[in-house]
């Protein structure tokens, strides 16, 4: 199926993002001011998998960097000269059809949205991953698996006084390494646009129907609020309280950090941009990518960087089984890394 995103589904895609991006995912603002421009700058079209060869090639649009940092600065141009530099790098021949997301979240779900506007590329109807996740290998469809796959990651971003820009190419884990400290450089967000791959190998490792689950979700939200989400999600509301505290820092160019609450439960949400842990008396309730997400006391998602000290919270958590999930949420290596940042195993066995 082909369609022209609208208005409306700029709405739905922030609000079901924001959700699916589990406390990650980019910032509820900067995304919805993102999918508007590219409304007005242009018609972005979402296409299904199914309307591509599954030769044709298709390549990752996404944000790099620390929600939370102090000084992120990532313009539309900026959009634009990741998509330029990585066109250049393909090899003679060969052209991208289309582009896609890296995951859901409120900015990263109308990742291309721009893109496609200014360029005349279709989105596909596609996530590297159904919801948020903090690192970049975890949103690169298994590509570091593959011994022959050459990355080739463009990026770009900050402000004129910390601008940095470049391409780079390697096995995936150096390339990503390269591109988040360039984020860190840049004030903390780079744009990025990365790892070309045919339609089919997306298809089979990434997550088909990622932008129209966020849409749908969204309006679920829209209509009966987080209520309406904890049932369509076969999910739960967990918890309800004041924050006592909040603790964040960027380590490595990503949010690293610990809400608790002053419920009788005694809740804490331990995060890595995207909340990683959930435990009540001691006793972990949920674990990423089991979604977890915070809402406001008048029901709207919070994401992790925008927890205060203070603020009234209610938790919400759903089964990793009612999301759309690349196979990278499944491999214990790609969890490493954020095992050693938060001290404590929670891998999937």
């Amino acid at each position: 199926m082909k369609r022209n995103l609208t208005s409306d589904d700029v709405r739905a895609a922030i609000w079901g993002g924001a959700i699916l991006g589990g406390g990650g995912g980019g910032l509820i603002a900067a995304g919805e001011r993102a999918a508007r421009l590219a409304l007005q700058v242009g018609t972005p079209q979402l296409w299904s998998v199914d309307e591509f060869d599954d030769a044709a090639l298709t390549a990752t649009m996404a944000l790099v960097g620390a929600p939370a940092a102090p000084d992120p600065h990532v313009q539309p141009a900026h959009l634009l000269r990741t998509l330029e530099l990585l066109r250049r790098e393909l090899p003679a021949g060969q052209k991208l059809v289309a582009l896609h997301a890296n995951e859901n979240g409120a900015e990263t779900t109308v990742n291309g949205w721009f893109h496609a506007a200014m360029t005349g590329l279709p989105v596909i109807d596609l996530a590297c991953n159904g919801r948020a996740h903090p690192s970049s290998v975890m949103g690169a469809l298994g590509l570091h698996t593959e011994p022959d796959y050459l990355s080739v990651q463009a990026y770009a971003g900050g402000e004129p006084h910390r601008y940095v820009e470049g391409v780079v190419s390697g096995r995936l884990e150096q390339t990503s390494a390269v591109v988040r400290r360039a984020s860190v450089e840049a004030g903390g967000l780079v744009a990025v646009a990365r790892n070309p791959v045919t339609v089919g190998y997306a298809r089979q490792h990434g997550a088909p129907g990622a932008i129209s689950h966020a849409i749908a979700l969204g309006q679920t939200f829209l209509d009966g609020g987080v209520d309406a989400v904890a049932r369509s999600l076969d999910g739960r509301l967990v918890a309800e309280g004041t924050v006592r505290s909040y603790r964040c820092e960027q380590q490595e160019g990503l949010d690293v950090g610990v809400v608790e609450l002053d419920d009788a439960a005694g809740t804490t949400l331990r995060f890595i941009n995207e909340y990683m842990l959930l435990a009540q008396g001691g006793e972990r309730i949920a674990r990423f990518p089991d979604l977890i997400m915070t809402f406001s006391d008048d029901g709207q998602p919070v994401v992790s960087a925008h927890v205060r000290q203070g603020a009234r919270l209610r938790v919400l958590v759903a089964p990793r089984a009612r999301l759309l999930l690349s196979r990278t949420m499944f491999m214990p290596e790609l969890y490493r890394p954020l095992e050693k940042s938060l001290g404590e195993a929670f891998a999937p066995a």
